[in-house]
């Protein structure tokens, strides 16, 4: 019996992605684990692998098509296997009309179901399905779906939907944008094609700040005990393999820190505030040109100073190698940004949803500060650096915040 092979749920918030390119053709043999497939989405670019050995049968997802998670994208099987009756499991859904009419954000039904499960939620005025997700953000920003052009399959509505229309919603009056100034065209600038990590950038940048009362502090901490303690251990570190960096030594401050005001490590809910039990620390990436991505140190609270700087490293290389795995780029409850490393003193960061904050670390300076010394004040030299903490007003206070910090702060000037 022929096997289907399914678009897989690829990591926390990513319902879609782009079909790169077709490993296999029609007609391949192919064995279980081998790669069939290479999918881009917003997180990373993986391969789909065939489940079983047999005959590739048949493609039913093109290259450069933009598919949903659980959508059909092709058959593995036995030679001469025939398909009849094989239908895509997202063509088979219900489509029952219904003419109830309810307030907009009752318009959405609940999207979780009593066994847990998440399940695509109908919209009742239309009858359309919708996901978990989609049902949400509807029911959060009071919208009528049926006001939004849906781009899935039916017209189905899917995230990036919701998010453009938020992002432009239609009533803006036209004069409006003509009196801030029209965008430039094509004939007087270059247009830098959008790719789909931008996109998702864009996209979840603007939904945090749309939907998040962020609030900044900025501290300045002094790196005197750690820049020592790294100067007389990084060789040892290097004779393991491992560089010792100044991100390690915050890791290890601000996995304990939150493990010690687990307030910090939380996310909002409507139901109350989800306080995590694992430390996930995402490492903001630079890529260069090809934008940011977020490795995870998983459960970074039971790691050392040289088991933090070994996972970073790694984690690092693979990003920049484009080697990471979708189940690295999931479950962060915390993130860590160096903006420093391109020479930038202070920043605020943009909280990551569902995440409640974020740290970002300056450039790192020696400057003249005062320092009590036997009973008198001194001037001294010392490396510093500001730290800001930026965080969700929703679930975090001045007070909590500023334990936090002084938490970290603590580890950090006084490392042992």
């Amino acid at each position: 019996m022929a096997t289907k092979i399914i678009m897989p749920d690829l990591g926390e918030s990513v319902i879609e992605g782009t079909v790169v390119q077709w490993l296999k053709s029609e007609g391949d043999t192919v064995h279980a684990g081998d790669a069939l497939l290479e999918v881009d989405t917003d997180k990373v670019t993986t391969e789909i692998e065939s489940p079983v050995d047999g005959i590739l049968l048949q493609i039913t997802v093109p290259q450069d098509a933009t598919i949903e998670v659980g959508t059909l994208v092709g058959w593995v099987g036995e030679a001469g296997e025939q398909l009849n009756g094989a239908a895509d499991p997202q063509q088979s859904q219900p489509s029952t009309q219904t003419s109830n009419q309810e307030p907009l954000a009752a318009q959405v039904l609940q999207s979780t179901h009593t066994d847990g499960a998440q399940r695509p939620s109908r919209n009742r005025k239309s009858g359309m399905f919708v996901s978990p997700v989609v049902a949400r953000m509807a029911a959060h920003h009071n919208l009528d779906l049926e006001q939004i052009a849906g781009t899935g399959r039916n017209g189905r509505v899917r995230k990036k939907d919701v998010q453009a229309y938020l992002e432009s919603p239609p009533t803006q009056p036209a004069k409006v944008v003509a009196e801030m100034g029209a965008p430039a065209t094509a004939q007087d600038a270059d247009v830098l094609p959008l790719t789909s990590m931008r996109r998702a950038i864009a996209k979840r940048m603007t939904l945090s700040k749309q939907t998040i009362p962020h609030v900044t502090a900025v501290v300045e901490v002094d790196l005197q005990k750690i820049t020592t303690h790294r100067r007389a251990h990084k060789d040892s570190f290097a004779q393991d393999g491992v560089s010792l960096t100044y991100m390690a030594y915050f890791a290890v401050a601000v996995a304990q820190a939150l493990k010690a005001h687990r307030i910090v490590n939380s996310s909002w809910s409507d139901d109350g505030i989800l306080l995590h039990r694992q430390v996930n620390l995402g490492i903001a990436t630079d890529l260069g040109e090809r934008g940011l991505i977020v490795p995870v140190v998983k459960n970074a609270a039971d790691l050392s100073l040289l088991g933090a700087a070994r996972e970073i490293g790694v984690l690092a290389a693979q990003a920049r190698d484009g080697a990471l795995s979708a189940a690295q780029t999931r479950n962060a409850t915390y993130t860590i940004t160096n903006y420093g490393s391109n020479g930038t003193l202070q920043a605020t960061p943009i909280i990551a949803p569902p995440q409640c904050a974020i740290l970002g670390l300056g450039k790192i300076e020696r400057r003249p500060v005062v320092r009590l010394l036997d009973g008198e004040e001194v001037i001294v030299i010392r490396p510093m650096v500001y730290m800001t903490h930026t965080y969700d007003h929703r679930i975090l206070d001045g007070g909590a915040s500023a334990r936090f910090l002084r938490a970290v702060i603590e580890k950090i000037e006084n490392w042992q």
